[in-house]
């Protein structure tokens, strides 16, 4: 077993599921993934215990119905925590997300508890996307910063490291966000606990197949969870005091 797992959740992704689990390998050898399916009609499930019965590297998670981004990521997160790996990721399974990058994510996290693929970090590096669509994604940047107070530049992007610290210190039960609301509430967690978050620039390119997951309903759901954050947050837009399981706070000076 590797060090990290790349967690990856699937509803209808046959089109991209061999080639994604290809280039992850290809990319990141250090790493094994797990697709998250919930019960893909199209037989993306079936596809990939195909794959994992042949790559020991490979593993398939199945659920029994869709129900939601944030739900997959959640289970993917309590499986790889029981298996005792120390970094997990988060990444579509659709190539907006580019396999080449996880190297790089993950050299960061050598100095980090969480680390933020950033499509906005030093200028914009969005491919394929209509002017709306990214008109969209800046402002809810904007919003989540002004809100809340977390100083990230892409506090919605779905591209992360984590250190196992972090997420066995965030109560993951409590967690009931999906979607664009989900990615954020989880950098928030971490954030007001003190842990170090840290961004590195990436390129995301709209899916190269399949239709996007995107919704009004999505949307609305960050609008609202934002004010639920500032208020668990006591109305403070700051963090709290460094976590004494940080990585940060175990560096020698």
């Amino acid at each position: 077993m590797n060090e990290a797992l790349v967690i990856v959740p699937t509803y209808n992704e046959k089109e991209n599921i061999r080639d994604v689990a290809a280039a992850v390998g290809q990319a990141c050898p250090q790493a094994d993934l797990l697709f998250v399916d919930d019960g893909s009609p199209d037989g993306t499930g079936q596809i990939a215990d195909e794959m994992a019965a042949r790559d020991p590297r490979l593993h398939i998670l199945h659920r029994e119905r869709k129900q939601g981004l944030g739900r997959a990521y959640l289970a993917g997160f309590r499986w790889g925590l029981a298996r005792h790996y120390n970094f997990l990721f988060e990444m579509d399974a659709d190539f907006s997300h580019s396999p080449q990058d996880l190297p790089r994510l993950l050299d960061a996290a050598g100095g980090a508890d969480l680390v933020l693929g950033s499509r906005y970090m030093g200028g914009i590096r969005v491919i394929n996307w209509p002017l709306s669509r990214l008109m969209l994604s800046k402002s809810a940047a904007w919003y989540v910063k002004l809100i809340t107070g977390m100083p990230f530049t892409d506090p919605t992007g779905g591209f992360k490291c984590y250190r196992r610290a972090v997420l066995e210190t965030i109560p993951l039960d409590d967690i009931k966000s999906n979607g664009y609301s989900f990615q954020i509430e989880m950098t928030h967690q971490a954030w007001r606990r003190g842990f170090r978050i840290v961004e590195v620039p990436i390129v995301f390119e709209e899916r190269r197949s399949g239709q996007s997951k995107m919704s009004t309903g999505i949307v609305g759901e960050a609008l609202w969870l934002v004010w639920k954050l500032l208020l668990r947050n006591g109305l403070r837009r700051s963090p709290g005091p460094m976590n004494p399981r940080s990585m940060a706070a175990r560096a020698p000076a």
